[in-house]
């Protein structure tokens, strides 16, 4: 990997995850306002504004590729002056083990839970969504189906 961190003189890095980043231009504008570097990490190219401190890395397009990126740079920088900026919950707790701090979308911070059961926590909110959906689809059949769902 190339080390497009080496020419940072800021005391901040943001690695934005940007796939799926709908606050790019409010990351870019707070950064600006900081002096903090950017760096906006990606499949396909973005168009991003015209400043040296605001840069464009894309990626391969192979699976993950992006986020071992981030994960890589964020581990190559001291604690403390990165934040990293995803949705993605894999890639979150690489980055709190790099030693990255880590925001949503929203601006919440995904916290050290991550580190220890947050993962798991995840896991069984997920299959309880899951199991939440699964009735709410049983319970709209049997409302439209006559005579209800088989008997098992």
């Amino acid at each position: 990997m190339p080390d497009p961190l080496s020419d940072s003189t800021s005391t901040l890095t943001i690695l934005i995850d940007a796939d799926a980043c709908p606050v790019k231009d409010e990351i870019y504008r707070v950064a600006m306002r900081f002096h903090a570097e950017v760096r906006v990490v990606s499949n396909a190219p973005f168009r991003i504004p015209v400043s040296p401190r605001i840069k464009r890395v894309v990626v391969s397009d192979s699976f993950d590729a992006a986020d071992d990126w981030i994960a890589e740079a964020a581990d190559a920088l001291p604690n403390n002056t990165c934040v990293v900026i995803t949705a993605d919950i894999l890639l979150a707790d690489r980055c709190l083990k790099a030693g990255a701090r880590v925001l949503k979308h929203n601006g919440e911070e995904f916290s050290g839970l991550v580190r220890g059961g947050f993962l798991a926590a995840a896991g069984s909110s997920f299959l309880g969504a899951v199991k939440s959906t699964v009735m709410q689809i049983q319970d709209i059949l049997v409302d439209i189906l006559p005579q209800g769902p088989p008997d098992l």
